[in-house]
């Protein structure tokens, strides 16, 4: 059996993977369903001065708590910018890195250097009144989304040589969503033979839109 590590995406919580959290424990595996301060459960925690190293740090906390080993890294949407984090960390203890329709940083990058004109106006511009604090960029309906810490979006990763220890990388791109800001991560992997690419054919919360194909990649890596 595997244990797997999954982290959610922006304004969400450990929710968005509670299904695959489920299925992969009712197959035996072990699961850390990454449980981070402000967001999700944690609302309440929620402050302007969260970065993206406490997000790391947590990360890397509840797999020091859980007591893994070796385990998968798995990141949605934002989540990309933690997983590649905690990879700097632990690279020479993760099997695969799975970042499914995700933000893959280089050395050094942030959030805000990998994305563009009309998301930097809305980080800026829905905090002003709620200072350090960004209003969800997708709709709301339906959906359990709060505000997310600017500073994570701000900060960037940044590389140790733990992550070059990873021998399996994997990327899930959501085919169903355009335009999107993640096709150019999936082009830039698909030039690398160290990754391999698999496409879904849904919008980008995979997780739903695709939950068996999903399921059966991690399961794989």
């Amino acid at each position: 059996m595997t244990d797997f590590v999954l982290v959610h995406g922006a304004w969400c919580g450990s929710w968005a993977w509670a299904r695959q959290e489920a299925e992969l424990k009712a197959a035996g595996h072990g699961v850390v369903n990454a449980n981070l301060t402000g967001l999700g459960s944690r609302v309440a925690e929620f402050h302007p001065g969260i970065t993206l190293t406490t997000m790391i740090d947590e990360v890397c906390e509840q797999i020091a708590a859980a007591g893994l080993d070796r385990f998968v890294l798995v990141g949605h949407s934002w989540g990309g910018m933690v997983i590649t984090g905690v990879a700097a960390c632990l690279g020479a203890r993760i099997d695969a890195i799975v970042y499914v329709d995700a933000f893959v940083p280089k050395d050094g990058q942030s959030l805000w250097d990998i994305t563009g004109e009309y998301e930097h106006k809305h980080y800026i511009d829905t905090q002003k009144f709620t200072p350090g604090l960004v209003a969800p960029i997708i709709g709301n309906e339906g959906r359990k989304l709060s505000r997310h810490p600017l500073l994570t979006m701000l900060e960037a990763v940044r590389f140790t040589g733990e992550e070059a220890k990873i021998a399996r990388h994997i990327y899930v791109l959501a085919t169903g969503w355009k335009p999107s800001p993640f096709h150019k991560f999936a082009a830039r992997v698909r030039e690398d033979a160290a990754w391999e690419v698999h496409e879904a054919d849904c919008g980008h919360d995979v997780m739903d839109g695709q939950r068996a194909q999903v399921l059966a990649i991690l399961t794989d890596a």
